[in-house]
């Protein structure tokens, strides 16, 4: 199966049902997919898909972000899909771990728990970012990537005050799917 088919198959099975804008935006998504063969990859000047993970550690309460090098904004751990990621959800994972430099991360339910799109600077136009949930394993250590200024650990009810709304939904449903898979 290709990137582009998982990713459609993704779209199709997501749901969320406490935010119902994401159907709108799910559609959004498939569609960009069925106009866009080169969809997933950012050669494609319409936009693509990105893969994202907000890493937690619950036993503590708090998230790991990254302050992005280009953008200087608090983020989760994310960016583009290669040509070697067999799934979205790899993808997310790849990223989270490469961002993070922390080995062993899983991902929460292995479905995505959010979906945002934001605009970006031409030549592109959009990222249609497919957003998962890391599990940090117990006393994991992080490690600076180059993409990073920064990595630091925000406790839960610290986020809103660094990370902007997009940073605080995807914390707010990574925390509902903690309790679900709990």
């Amino acid at each position: 199966m290709s990137l582009h088919d998982d990713a459609v198959l993704v779209l199709k099975r997501y749901e969320n049902a406490a935010d119902p804008a994401q159907d709108g935006l799910r559609q959004v998504y498939l569609d960009h997919l069925a106009q866009h063969s080169d969809g997933m990859w950012k050669s494609c000047g319409a936009g693509h898909l990105t893969a994202s993970a907000l890493v937690v550690d619950p036993e503590h309460g708090r998230v790991l972000l990254t302050l992005h090098r280009k953008l200087r904004m608090w983020l989760q751990m994310g960016g583009h899909c290669e040509p070697q990621d067999a799934s979205v959800a790899e993808a997310a994972l790849r990223e989270a771990t490469e961002e993070s430099g922390i080995p062993g991360l899983t991902l929460i339910g292995g479905a995505p728990v959010r979906l945002d799109r934001h605009p970006i600077p031409a030549p592109c136009h959009w990222h249609l970012d497919v957003q998962y949930a890391a599990l940090a394993p117990s006393g994991s250590t992080e490690r600076i990537s180059d993409e990073s200024l920064d990595l630091r650990w925000f406790a839960y009810d610290e986020v809103a005050s660094v990370a902007d709304a997009s940073v605080v939904r995807l914390l707010e449903c990574t925390r509902a799917a903690l309790a679900e898979s709990r």
